[in-house]
């Protein structure tokens, strides 16, 4: 198949595209079937995870800022978050995107099936701002858009969002196997 003349014209922007696709694809295709029992598992305590708190609505813990040692652990649903929320949604900013008034970036589905579907869209949204940007723009600097990072091009932002989604992906998918071969319901052979 010839490609288009925006791949044509546009290599950078194709293959980075291609490649954030298939990790896009992989996560999509491992979350098919995620119950509401996977999605909130805590295999440990004291787990990171989405909550539904006294008002009703649903919110991602906070990172607890600042400690040493081990970093939290934590769930499918705040690892979706993170991937969803926190990374592609919140990196809007460097494309000129503004959260509505009042817009609380904690706020993340209770439900398995409702953060497949809105982490879904957050892939949709983000992937439709690194294809508007053409080859030029996605190798140039930020600039004011990027603050602090305006030195910085969207290719790095872009390489870095693979870089978030591929290994929370990877975790979901390795939280999603240890589940299903009971992980703690059976001592070690060895």
């Amino acid at each position: 198949m010839e490609p288009d003349v925006s791949e044509r014209h546009n290599p950078v922007t194709t293959d980075v595209l291609e490649t954030f696709d298939e990790v896009r694809d992989r996560i999509l295709a491992r979350l098919e079937g995620l119950s509401d029992a996977e999605y909130l598992w805590e295999p440990v305590p004291d787990c990171l995870s989405v909550r539904v708190g006294a008002d009703g609505s649903a919110r991602a813990d906070d990172r607890p800022r600042g400690g040493t040692g081990l970093a939290p652990f934590s769930t499918i649903a705040w690892r979706m978050w993170h991937i969803g929320s926190d990374c592609l949604r919140g990196y809007g900013r460097f494309f000129g995107e503004t959260p509505a008034p009042g817009t609380d970036p904690q706020v993340w589905p209770a439900t398995a099936a409702e953060a497949t579907a809105v982490l879904a869209d957050d892939f949709a949204r983000f992937r439709s701002q690194v294809a508007s940007l053409g080859d030029d723009r996605l190798l140039a600097p930020m600039g004011p858009l990027g603050g602090p990072y305006g030195h910085e091009s969207h290719l790095l932002l872009t390489t870095h969002a693979i870089d978030e989604t591929a290994h929370h992906g990877g975790e979901i998918a390795l939280l999603r196997d240890l589940r299903a071969h009971g992980l703690g319901a059976h001592a070690p052979t060895r």
